[in-house]
């Protein structure tokens, strides 16, 4: 009876052993995806400063052959103060960065009315950057949902699930742009 007894011992240490092991790699599992999560965001963010950046730029050019388009001018520069501004969540980021995006859409439409801005190499090459800069934006946008989509099955599925909340994973928030507008592909017309 004694072999038997330690025959169930040993069984049950080494199934604790297992459990533990098992544990310790949805863990890990976490805390990687935890770690690309926070990359990817950071890959956003890098982007997004980016076209921070061009803006005031394209506006000072703008202003160069609209000066009295300055409502218009003013409003881009007030949006991208408020996104710049913000180091909340994504979700409160994709709201500036929607009202941004607005902003930006009704420069568009003024410098249409202005073929001389349209044809001035300074405001060709600006306008260049800031499109590859939002083509940018758009991948970061794409890896850092993804991760997201990641993170978020992890801590929703059994057994992850158990870990996740042992140890205080969350839920992460996706960053989508809230305009409708912004979603529709642009109309290019010749």
């Amino acid at each position: 009876m004694g072999n038997a007894v330690v025959i169930v011992v040993v069984g049950i240490v080494v199934l604790g052993i297992l459990f533990a092991l098992f544990g310790v790699g949805i863990y890990n599992r976490l805390v990687r995806i935890r770690q690309h999560l926070r990359d990817s965001w950071s890959g956003v963010d890098v982007e997004l400063k980016r076209r921070y950046d061009l803006i005031p730029n394209l506006v000072e050019t703008v202003k160069g052959y609209a000066s009295h388009e300055s409502e218009t001018l003013e409003k881009v520069i007030q949006a991208r103060n408020v996104a710049a501004a913000n180091h909340g969540s994504p979700e409160s980021q994709a709201k500036d960065e929607s009202m941004l995006v607005g902003a930006l859409r009704q420069l568009a439409v003024v410098v249409e009315q202005y073929p001389e801005l349209k044809a001035n190499t300074n405001f060709v090459a600006l306008q260049g950057e800031l499109t590859e800069t939002e083509d940018r934006i758009a991948s970061a946008r794409r890896l850092y949902n993804g991760n997201v989509r990641e993170m978020n099955t992890a801590v929703e599925v059994f057994p992850s699930n158990v870990v996740a909340g042992m140890f205080g994973f969350q839920r992460a928030e996706y960053f989508e742009i809230e305009d409708a507008a912004a979603r529709e592909a642009p109309k290019v017309s010749f």
